[in-house]
């Protein structure tokens, strides 16, 4: 069956990093297969800057905190982003307030996922006009899947997480300044929910394993002032193995990350950073499946001991259990067999 080429596609994906991430595939395999497209962006002000400036991108419409406090700065920008004249919506959210911004757009085509647990929801199904019932597991292959009624049945995983000329330079130049060479990796302390948190003492127990048994001292990432001074106390117990990095930015972060070796963290939106730019990755994941949200491919490992029960899947945000359930030895043999894999040269084996 031959499909219309779609000639100017708007991609939705309002808020949250890591979901951002984790939707550029879509953005990556519309440009493959229509080079000639024109393709936008409707993204939320925090996760604009990781989009911001992608080679596959045509156009960004970002909705700032401002637009969203004013209904008619609100009005103004979708009449700004109905005068693209998008004739294609892939709505990679699937609530209301993504799928409304399609409808108002004037697109005829509007893409959305069915009805599920995570997507589909409230009234984005009543407004998208052709659904796609997904058949995979994980949120990137899912994503991909909304491409189908497009005609895309083999797409490839690609982020192209922008890059930029003098925020490299920068970035070379601070590791110069703070004698960063040789091999290292980064811990990241943080998350959006406090049930995505791991212990201090336990990140502290990761640095000194990762120091003492494969030589590798490591960066904190963090952001913010209470991951400041959480990061501060990890430096302060690892036994001089890992060091706070200097604020970045979420585009220096992304350089910073390219150049580790090996990132440990759990399911937050630096981790899906460090994937998209293809680092080593040890993903420790509590409430969320590991495997809608778990890095994908053979050189990242994904630790999960516990997981909530439907019953308990209200809790998702404050429940710690999940997340406390992961031993210290449980990442520690996760960090092994990536460090095992640096140094051979050897693949992990592909998770299910």
């Amino acid at each position: 069956m031959k499909f219309p080429v779609p000639k100017r596609i708007m991609i939705l994906r309002l808020s949250a990093v890591g979901d951002t991430i984790l939707s550029m595939p879509i953005l990556c395999e519309l440009r493959r297969r229509f080079p000639d497209s024109k393709i936008a962006w409707v993204v939320g002000q925090g996760a604009a800057d990781v989009i911001r400036g992608h080679e596959d991108l045509d156009d960004l419409f970002v909705l700032s905190k401002n637009d969203l406090a004013s209904p008619l700065a609100y009005l103004r920008f979708l009449n700004k982003v109905r005068t693209w004249r998008p004739d294609t919506l892939i709505d990679a959210q699937g609530l209301t307030k993504s799928a409304w911004i399609g409808r108002y757009s004037g697109a005829q085509r509007r893409i959305g996922l069915s009805k599920s647990e995570f997507e589909g929801r409230e009234l984005s199904t009543w407004l998208n006009n052709t659904l796609v019932t997904p058949s995979h597991n994980h949120v990137v292959l899912r994503g991909l899947e909304l491409l189908k009624p497009l005609g895309i049945e083999d797409p490839l995983v690609q982020y192209k997480v922008p890059r930029f000329r003098e925020t490299i330079q920068s970035v070379d130049q601070k590791l110069v300044e703070l004698g960063a060479s040789g091999t290292w990796g980064i811990i990241n302390v943080g998350a959006g929910w406090p049930s995505k948190i791991w212990p201090t003492d336990r990140y502290a127990a990761i640095a000194k394993h990762l120091g003492r048994r494969w030589g590798m001292p490591s960066w904190i990432a963090w952001g913010g002032a209470h991951e400041g001074s959480v990061a501060q106390e990890l430096e302060q117990t690892s036994d001089g193995w890992a060091k706070m990095m200097p604020q970045t930015s979420l585009i220096e972060l992304a350089e910073w990350v390219r150049r580790a070796k090996l990132f440990v963290g759990s399911d937050t939106g630096p981790m899906h950073l460090s994937v998209a730019v293809g680092t080593p990755t040890v993903a420790l994941i509590g409430p969320m499946p590991a495997e809608r949200v778990g890095p994908l491919g053979p050189m990242h490992a994904t630790v999960q001991i516990d997981r909530l029960t439907d019953q308990e899947r209200s809790a998702r945000k404050s429940d710690m259990r999940p997340m406390l359930s992961i031993q210290i030895e449980h990442v520690q043999e996760a960090c092994d067999r990536i460090c095992q894999q640096i140094a051979t040269g050897k693949t992990l084996p592909k998770a299910a």
